[in-house]
C-alpha cells in the first residue's frame, strides 16, 4: 500500500526528489532559496554590467576585480538550484521567474560614475549577505544542515565582495 502511495505521488510530481525534511521545510527552504537565486542572477548580471562600462583611472582594477566577483556569483546559481531540487522543490524556469522574485535593484542608466558602481554593489552585497543569513535561520529551523553549510560559504564570498568594495570606497 505504501508504495502504490508513492508510485501515484510521483505521478503527479514528477519533479518531486524524495527527501527526509518535512514538506513544510521543502517549500519554505526552496521558495527562500528561489529568491536567493534571483537575487544571485540579478547581482551577477549588474555585476557584469557595471564591468562592461567600467571607465576612469581604476578601470583595469575595477574591471578585473568585478570580472572575478561576476564569476565567484554566477558559480553560487548552480548549487544554489540544484540544492533546490535535491529537497524536493523546483527552481527558476525563466528570466521572467527571476525578475518576479529578484530583490536586487537593476540599473538601466547609461552612465555610472565608477565610484558609484562600486558603491551600489558594495550595497547590494551586503544586502545580500543579510538574504543569506536569514535563510541560513530558516534552515536551522528545519535542520536542514546541508544548505546551512553551502550558505555559509556563500556568505563569507558576499562578505569578502563587500569588504574589497568597502576598501575601494573609503575615504580615509
Amino acid at each position: 500500500m505504501a508504495d502504490r502511495k508513492a508510485l501515484e505521488e510521483r505521478a503527479k510530481a514528477p519533479l518531486k526528489t524524495p527527501t527526509d525534511l518535512k514538506s513544510n521545510a521543502t517549500k519554505d527552504i526552496s521558495g527562500a532559496l528561489n529568491e536567493l537565486l534571483a537575487d544571485a542572477f540579478a547581482l551577477y548580471l549588474k555585476t557584469k554590467n557595471f564591468h562592461w562600462h567600467m571607465s576612469g583611472p581604476h578601470f583595469r582594477d575595477y574591471h578585473l576585480l568585478l570580472d572575478e566577483h561576476s564569476d565567484q556569483i554566477f558559480a553560487t546559481t548552480d548549487d544554489m538550484a540544484e540544492r533546490v531540487r535535491k529537497i524536493g522543490g523546483t527552481t527558476l524556469r525563466s528570466i521572467g521567474h527571476i525578475a518576479r522574485l529578484q530583490r536586487v535593484k537593476d540599473n538601466d542608466a547609461d552612465f555610472v560614475d565608477p565610484q558609484d558602481m562600486i558603491a551600489e554593489l558594495r550595497d547590494d552585497n551586503m544586502d545580500f549577505v543579510h538574504r543569506l543569513r536569514e535563510v541560513h535561520d530558516l534552515c536551522d529551523e528545519h535542520k536542514d544542515v546541508a544548505t546551512a553549510s553551502l550558505i555559509e560559504v556563500w556568505i563569507d564570498e558576499a562578505e569578502r565582495r563587500h569588504w574589497f568594495l568597502f576598501e575601494i570606497t573609503r575615504r580615509r
